[in-house]
């Protein structure tokens, strides 16, 4: 076979899942590829409302890359999630930002803007129970004809992989935090 026996497609859906270290760094790469071929990228971040290192590194280069680079933190944080979830937010509050985050997601997916909408940690929201299945599906099924849709976090359903184009499965072998170990700024966030 030869690149003439293969075709491109306009766009695809990616998704970064699993139970090791490295989905949000892969959307991150995802972003970086995108804004170096001078595309057009909404990353909108699910979960993660407490200063992490991306948040630093997007803000840093927002002004580098001006218009094509639009940035939406949502969240409240880990839900359901023990000593590690912020006890003084509730259900309906983890709800409602879920579906603010969610609102944004689909504005971007769906309206021809972006050439890639990357949605971090959106898994973690279905799983979770704060988004619906039916939200899910739509953000597939609603995203404009030339927008490649990257969805990363853990548990991503196998009955949405038929959306998918491509699809990773990070796979934890080992990780310190099973040794009582807490994450290290600047490799876990």
């Amino acid at each position: 076979m030869t690149f003439e026996d293969y075709e491109q497609k306009e766009s695809v859906v990616i998704v970064y899942t699993g139970e090791g270290k490295g989905k949000t760094s892969a959307g991150i790469g995802l972003m970086a590829r995108a804004l170096g071929n001078r595309w057009n990228v909404a990353f909108i971040q699910f979960i993660k409302h407490w200063g992490v290192g991306e948040h630093v590194f997007v803000r840093d280069i927002q002004a580098l890359f001006e218009d094509s680079l639009y940035f939406y933190k949502g969240g409240k944080g880990f839900y359901k999630a023990g000593e590690l979830s912020e006890q003084h937010i509730t259900e309906a509050q983890h709800k409602q930002a879920a579906l603010e985050t969610y609102t944004e997601a689909l504005r971007c997916a769906s309206g021809g803007e972006y050439d890639v909408v990357i949605c971090d940690e959106i898994n973690n929201a279905l799983h979770d129970g704060l988004l619906t299945d039916k939200q899910f599906e739509d953000l597939f099924k609603k995203r404009a004809p030339g927008t490649s849709l990257c969805v990363t976090g853990r548990n991503f359903p196998d009955k949405f992989l038929k959306y998918a184009d491509i699809a990773t499965d990070m796979t934890k072998i080992k990780h310190h935090f099973d040794n009582k170990f807490l994450a290290n700024k600047g490799i876990d966030f």
